[in-house]
């Protein structure tokens, strides 16, 4: 049986672990690695523990392991509506970004994240940051368990949830969860693909924005 739990600060290893596993070569992760070869991987690990870090202190960082086994088997990184990162915030996890990007990766880390939050819905929503499978987990129904725990806390809260997805073999997971397709986001390598989950009480779902804010 998958459980599904909060992550503590003591799983910020574990988890950081899978995550780099599961996007060393993703496009839009691999365009802001500082190395290549075997050190990307050393890298990944010091991308995701910056921005596992905060959000494990958020309480919004969900773990999956089998029963009561300790190994961490998926992990899904979410944001809160409303939530706000400032730049103190930032600035102290910018010894692990600098050791995962170094300074051209950091510019483009920036332009990225831009061109991402020129997409984002204005209504209040949850967004998933990241969600990986540790390699000989996956296939095991380890993403789903994920989606589910966190999902029926945002139905019960009547909220959306968003996303982008890099391929289509996640998307076809995401529209199993009730996600719609929106727009592909320009200017960020492999154009990953806006989804939108309208709230449960929607009785018109729509989809994520089609074209970035204008105001953006």
């Amino acid at each position: 049986m998958i459980t599904v739990s909060p992550a503590r600060p003591g799983d910020l290893t574990a988890a950081a672990e899978v995550l780099a596993e599961a996007f060393v070569d993703d496009p839009v992760t691999g365009a802001v690695l500082r190395r290549t070869g075997a050190d990307r991987l050393r890298c990944a690990q010091h991308l995701f523990v910056a921005l596992l870090r905060p959000a494990i202190a958020d309480g919004t960082v969900d773990l999956a392991r089998r029963g009561d086994d300790s190994q961490v088997l998926g992990v899904a990184i979410w944001e809160a509506p409303g939530a706000v990162t400032t730049v103190a915030r930032l600035a102290a996890q910018l010894p692990s970004f600098w050791r995962a990007c170094g300074a051209a990766g950091l510019v483009r880390a920036l332009a990225t994240k831009r061109a991402v939050e020129r997409y984002r819905p204005r209504q209040p929503h949850w967004y998933l940051q990241e969600i990986g499978v540790a390699a000989d987990a996956r296939g095991q129904g380890i993403g789903g368990a994920l989606l589910d725990a966190r999902l029926a806390d945002v139905d019960r809260q009547g909220a959306g949830a968003y996303l982008e997805s890099s391929t289509e073999r996640n998307r076809r997971l995401y529209r199993r969860y009730g996600f719609l397709d929106g727009a592909p986001v320009r200017r960020v390598p492999a154009a990953p693909v806006t989804m939108w989950r309208p709230p449960s009480s929607d009785q018109a779902p729509r989809p994520a924005a089609t074209t970035p804010h204008p105001s953006a």
